[in-house]
Order: structure tokens, then C-alpha cells, then sequence
């Protein structure tokens, strides 16, 4: 299964007595080095920029990445996923396609899937297309669903009327 001659590396001539050579074939085009038709792995999604607990940022942020905050932002922030850390505050708008709030945000909240969890602390309203919060979590605003929480001009889902008893 393993052999331990050395292949085909730089300035050796390959093994001639391991196998037989084979004359390449008229109809078949010469194969170019074996380096050339390496398949290339798949593109890995690049990690999550982190903003470190010690980092204070005022300013905006977008990106169409992942975005994980354990330090301080003032200032609105637009990405794929943002995590936001126990030890971050967020002062502004957060917008994104998945948003995990395990700190504080003091501002609104937009995003497809929102998360709460128990250590969450949210001081301004929610738009959402769906939404969990854990027990525990403080939330201080209003929850409102939209088929598109990403566009500020979406209109909201029709609420169910509820009949009134006679």
C-alpha cells in the first residue's frame, strides 16, 4: 500500500524500476505533471472576524461575512452571522441573516433568525422572520414579525384577527 520511494520530487528523475514505462498513446493528449491536476479542495468558509473583548469601535460595520463581538461597538453593524459575546455591548443598529445575542445591545435588532439566550440583554425592538428566547434572557422592546426583517421598507405579516365573543 505505501512504498517508500520517493515520487516524482523536484530535481529527482521519478523510479524507472518500480513500474514499466508506457508510451503514450496517439490519441490520448500527453498528461501535464501531476501538480496541474491536483483537484483543488473546496473553498472553506473563511472564520468568523473577531472583535476581542479589549476593542472599543465607534463606527459602522458591514460585511458579508461573520462577524463575533466580545468587545464594545457604537455603531450600527450589518453581516451574514453575528455573534454577539457576554462581555459585548452593542450600542446601535444590528442587522443581519443570523443573529446570536449572548451580551448587551442597546438599539434595534433585524434579522431573519434571532437567537436570545439566557445571558442576553436586549434594550430596543426586534424585527424578525423567526425568533427564540431562552429563559433568562431580559428583553425590553417590541417583537415584530416580517417576511423580510432586512429590508427596512418590508411590510409587516398580517396578524391573525382574533373574533370577538358575543
Amino acid at each position: 500500500m505505501f512504498s517508500k520511494s520517493k515520487i516524482n520530487e523536484p530535481g529527482q528523475k521519478p523510479a524507472e524500476a518500480d513500474t514499466p514505462a508506457k508510451a503514450p498513446s496517439s490519441s490520448a493528449p500527453a498528461k501535464p505533471a501531476s501538480s496541474e491536476y491536483k483537484a483543488s479542495p473546496p473553498k472553506a468558509k473563511p472564520p468568523a472576524s473577531l472583535l476581542s473583548a479589549d476593542l472599543h469601535v465607534t463606527g459602522n460595520m458591514k460585511t458579508t461575512g461573520d462577524i463575533q463581538v466580545e468587545g464594545t461597538v457604537e455603531g450600527d453593524i450589518r453581516a451574514h452571522l453575528l455573534t454577539i459575546g457576554e462581555t459585548a455591548t452593542i450600542k446601535g443598529e444590528v442587522i443581519a441573516d443570523d443573529v446570536v445575542v449572548n451580551g448587551r445591545i442597546v438599539g434595534r435588532v433585524r434579522g431573519l433568525k434571532v437567537r436570545l439566550t439566557s445571558t442576553a440583554r436586549v434594550e430596543g425592538d426586534i424585527i424578525h422572520k423567526t425568533i427564540a428566547i431562552e429563559s433568562g434572557a431580559h428583553f425590553e422592546g417590541s417583537v415584530q414579525r416580517q417576511d423580510d426583517p432586512l429590508n427596512p421598507g418590508a411590510k409587516t405579516a398580517p396578524a391573525a384577527k382574533a373574533n370577538p365573543a358575543s
